[in-house]
């Protein structure tokens, strides 16, 4: 039998786990030139995943992490026809093990005036290696 303190922490825990806890993230990479020209959002969780997914990001060589600890998730936007399209992961939430990862996307204001280049915005981070799943949320911008 548990001790009560133990019960009263589980059920706690329980709760939490329901609501959702916020994230810590770090962002490894965000910008408007990706190779990636199909929009996608992506859970990167081995260096072979990591490798290939840089490979066709970017010719650079890819930013080293430790897939033991943390998982890489990524969104790409795609090509686009101006300047001006952007996207950012904002939060990513726990809930048990599950994540909600919540994405803005960003794009040119009627009438704006853009310069008129091809743009593939992105934005990669990391996180806790800790979800069996994660499910991407887009969010309006105001």
């Amino acid at each position: 039998m548990l001790p009560l303190i133990a019960v009263r922490r589980l059920i706690l825990w329980s709760l939490v786990a329901q609501a959702g806890v916020s994230v810590p993230f770090t962002s490894i990479g965000q910008g408007t030139r990706s190779g990636i020209q199909d929009a996608r959002a992506v859970v990167v969780r081995s260096p072979v995943e990591w490798r290939t997914l840089w490979k066709e990001h970017d010719t650079a060589p890819p930013p080293d992490d430790d897939f033991s600890q943390v998982i890489v998730l990524g969104v790409f936007l795609g090509t686009k026809p101006t300047a001006g399209f952007s996207v950012q992961i904002t939060s990513v939430t726990a809930k048990g093990t599950s994540a909600v990862v919540e994405v803005v996307e960003g794009k040119p204001r009627p009438g704006m005036m853009t310069a008129q280049v091809l743009t593939s915005p992105f934005h990669l981070v990391t996180v806790p290696r800790q979800f069996e799943s994660v499910e991407f949320k887009k969010i309006e911008k105001d």
